[in-house]
């Protein structure tokens, strides 16, 4: 038995920021932003109360509705995040409360930018393991919140939205393959939210020193992930025989579009097999991938070879091999 996705909803706020404003913002451009991440512009969530939580809500509605499920139907909800509405309870939970879920067990992933490729292991362990029969995956981040806007090196990069998956058992030969899954610990220091956990509480101090949003040395970063994503794609077709021509997609993390090509250079991919979005949604961390699949779903065909690759705060970074399971 073999954990396929069988289908894909989407969520991105309406409200538009541009280079052009985010430049009346913080001293930067778009020449600078595009030359070096690639990005022209990015969603933000707006209104009062709203979260990571109201996001993922609308992406799980749409795929129930377009999957024909019904909330009682789900057996477990995982949604990766690094911007929970709030510590405790899990926005999992909340999403479930949301959308109607009442008996499914649930709960929240934290892997950085790895967040939904670590998920998609996790669920796919569930189905595999016989006990569960649909599971609903959500990537989504409010990033906005944690972005210092007075910050030029981080904020061209981010951007909020959400996207989920559902995954169920088959018994053919699609749905996920393989995976190659790692972190180490010590890339922490060139990657983290400095205050608003135990190490360091929240405090007038940590605020007024700007310490509870997203602190990055991008170089550093940056040459990490270069070499994680490519290192680990080129390794994944090793393993599998896979030359460029039998892969059908990769569908990499959208951090960087400079890092996105050069994971494809080493794969020997040509553009036009590399999705790409980050120019209109910038990073949306746990949401790059499924919102990926959300707009190349009319794309997809059954049997499609794809290639997962992500890289992310922790240091966090992998691969899935995974064949499309349904024809749109």
């Amino acid at each position: 038995m073999n954990a396929a996705i069988t289908g894909i909803g989407g969520f991105v706020p309406e409200y538009i920021l541009t280079n052009k404003e985010l430049s009346t913002m913080v001293d930067t451009s778009d020449e600078w932003i595009m030359t070096r991440i690639g990005i022209k512009e990015r969603r933000i969530l707006k209104g009062e109360g709203l979260g990571t939580s109201d996001m993922g809500t609308e992406a799980v509605k749409q795929l129930l509705k377009k999957t024909n499920t019904k909330p009682e139907e789900i057996d477990l909800l995982i949604c990766t995040t690094v911007t929970p509405d709030m510590q405790f309870p899990a926005t999992a939970n909340i999403i479930c409360d949301k959308v109607g879920i009442k008996d499914a067990f649930s709960f929240d992933m934290n892997a950085g930018c790895s967040g939904f490729l670590f998920g998609m292991s996790t669920a796919a362990k569930f189905i595999q393991s016989g006990q569960y029969k649909k599971v609903v995956l959500v990537g989504a981040d409010k990033m906005s919140a944690i972005v210092d806007y007075t910050d030029r090196s981080v904020s061209p990069i981010f951007g909020d939205g959400a996207g989920a998956v559902m995954f169920e058992p088959t018994n053919e030969n699609v749905g996920i393959l393989d995976e190659m899954l790692h972190v180490d610990g010590a890339g922490r220091k060139h990657l983290h939210q400095k205050a608003g956990g135990s190490v360091k509480p929240a405090s007038h101090k940590t605020v007024d020193a700007r310490e509870h949003f997203i602190y990055q040395e991008g170089q550093q970063v940056f040459k990490a992930a270069v070499k994680g994503m490519a290192d680990i794609s080129v390794d994944m077709m090793k393993k599998h025989n896979l030359s460029s021509e039998d892969i059908t997609w990769l569908i990499p993390h959208q951090a960087n579009m400079r890092i996105i090509s050069a994971t494809a250079k080493r794969m020997n991919l040509p553009p036009e097999k590399v999705m790409i979005n980050i120019e209109r949604f910038g990073n949306t961390t746990d949401a790059t991938l499924p919102l990926l699949l959300w707009e190349w779903e009319k794309q997809l065909k059954k049997g499609d070879k794809l290639i997962f690759a992500t890289f992310g705060a922790g240091f966090t970074w992998g691969a899935i091999y995974l064949k499309w399971a349904y024809e749109n």
